[in-house]
């Protein structure tokens, strides 16, 4: 299995000219890959609000695109993201990496941690393009042409869990950030 970091190196590799909006315990690796002003840490007070917040602005940005780093509790807060995706086609590519627990919160396992089917979740909401993995090799292998079909894509990515972790703190205070992503919006 892989683990996070490996999994967003290899998004970072990928990467073209798309805003990356990264959650939760993805906030702490991101910077280490990227200090792009078309990067967006959010760390809300409403987990699992990332998915729609890329939708807004891939539906605003139709030619650049917006890859979502969204953990399986941030999903769970909001499964029916997956369905507004679906309904408004845009180049949302959201990724959803599963570890299995709260990782930022305690460690505690995710409710159905082992048993829920993000794929399969995606796939019934009416998403087309669905991808998993879960060895490093084969994400590797597929991620540039899968971050490079037209959206909604869902890539479930399992990772290792890492416990102990603290909540991150974004590298920029949140009106540093909007008004980073806006003047690199703006000036595209």
């Amino acid at each position: 299995m892989m683990t996070q970091r490996q999994a967003l190196e290899v998004v970072a590799r990928q990467r073209r000219d798309q805003v990356v909006v990264t959650t939760m315990s993805s906030i702490a690796i991101w910077p280490e890959f990227s200090s792009s002003a078309l990067d967006f840490h959010y760390i809300p007070s409403a987990m699992g609000q990332a998915p729609t917040l890329g939708l807004g602005l891939a539906l605003a940005q139709p030619e650049r695109g917006v890859i979502v780093c969204n953990g399986d509790g941030c999903m769970l807060m909001n499964l029916g993201s997956l369905v507004t995706l679906a309904a408004n086609p845009a180049n949302v590519y959201l990724l959803i990496l599963d570890n299995g627990i709260y990782e930022v919160t305690g460690g505690q396992p995710t409710a159905g941690s082992g048993r829920v089917d993000f794929a399969d979740m995606a796939r019934a909401a009416g998403i087309r393009r669905v991808y998993s993995f879960s060895a490093l090799a084969d994400w590797e292998q597929a991620a540039g042409e899968v971050l490079s079909e037209p959206g909604p894509v869902v890539v479930w990515l399992k990772v290792e869990a890492r416990y102990g972790q603290k909540t991150p703190k974004a590298p920029r205070p949140m009106a540093e950030q909007v008004a980073r992503l806006r003047a690199a919006l703006k000036n595209a």
